[in-house]
């Protein structure tokens, strides 16, 4: 797949019509917010938990590995922000594991911490498969914005070098991925998203260069990471200004590159919160691939 989808989201009684102003965070935040079915520990660290969501009809479920964003800063946003798209898709029949892990801002965070807490939370899904029900095989990620970065680089981290120390655990195989408005390539991130999310805390994400790592991206940035093996989808809002629509172009680029099956969805009118706002056209479009990700109906 080596062209940009464009979702048609007017008719032609509308094009004319006054854009809709795009969402805010408090658009979103000033919802009802849903409760997960079940919040786990996965170990004694403070950000070893997941909050499980599961549909109400009977399994086994087919599962969406989910990864929140906020800039890897933990003063910023939570695994809570994804209640509101958690609950969307737990009404559809998908099953949500979504993950917590330290920010930069945390103590351990940052190199390799965040990466070893994501690595570990979305591991741990095989010890609560059986109880809760769960088909692993057949798991989707879904990461938004940061998390985009993360759900990318969990599907690329098999192909860690075993000198890196991010190469910890077995990888859980997904059958794909929807890269949510994500700073996948922090190197083409760097310039054209904000520099408080990713400029000022780049260094302490991606962690020193040493004797055995002379370049802090190669074990950091997904697309050091390419080829993941299975399809991606990235999704940006037209006029996202944190994550702009040319990262998602050029991180789908890479990946065909890499041989990787894999799809630019770019979403007329409508920005960053938008992606995990349920009801908007993104997060419906986004639900859609999702649903095709794991044969659900």
């Amino acid at each position: 797949m080596n062209q940009t989808s464009q979702i048609q989201t007017t008719d032609k009684d509308t094009v004319m019509s006054e854009p809709t102003p795009l969402m805010s965070w408090a658009d979103l935040t000033n919802r009802p917010k849903a409760h997960p079915t079940k919040t786990v520990r996965t170990g004694d660290g403070k950000t070893d938990i997941v909050d499980v969501w599961l549909p109400d009809e009977p399994g086994p479920h087919p599962i969406v590995l989910m990864v929140h964003g906020g800039c890897w800063q933990k003063s910023i946003a939570d695994r809570s922000l994804m209640n509101y798209a958690a609950e969307a898709m737990r009404q559809e029949g998908l099953a949500v594991w979504n993950i917590e892990y330290r920010g930069v801002d945390e103590d351990g965070g940052g190199y390799p911490g965040t990466f070893q807490d994501v690595a570990h939370g979305a591991d741990s899904m095989r010890d609560y498969a059986e109880h809760f029900d769960l088909d692993l095989n057949r798991v989707a990620g879904f990461g938004h914005s940061a998390g985009g970065h993360l759900i990318t680089w969990l599907a690329g981290r098999k192909n860690l070098p075993d000198t890196s120390a991010l190469a910890v655990g077995t990888p859980l195989p997904m059958v794909g991925v929807v890269n949510s408005g994500g700073l996948a390539d922090l190197e083409v991130s760097e310039p054209l998203t904000l520099k408080s999310c990713l400029a000022d805390i780049k260094d302490k994400l991606t962690g020193p260069a040493s004797n055995i790592r002379a370049d802090p991206l190669s074990d950091t940035s997904s697309d050091r990471l390419l080829p993941t093996g299975i399809i991606l989808y990235s999704v940006n809002g037209e006029k996202d200004r944190i994550s702009p629509p040319a990262l998602c172009d050029s991180f789908t680029a890479k990946a065909e590159q890499s041989g990787d099956e894999a799809e630019a969805i770019i979403i007329p009118n409508e920005g960053h919160v938008e992606l995990i706002a349920p009801g908007s056209n993104a997060f419906m479009e986004q639900l859609r691939v999702l649903k095709e990700i794991l044969h659900v109906n």
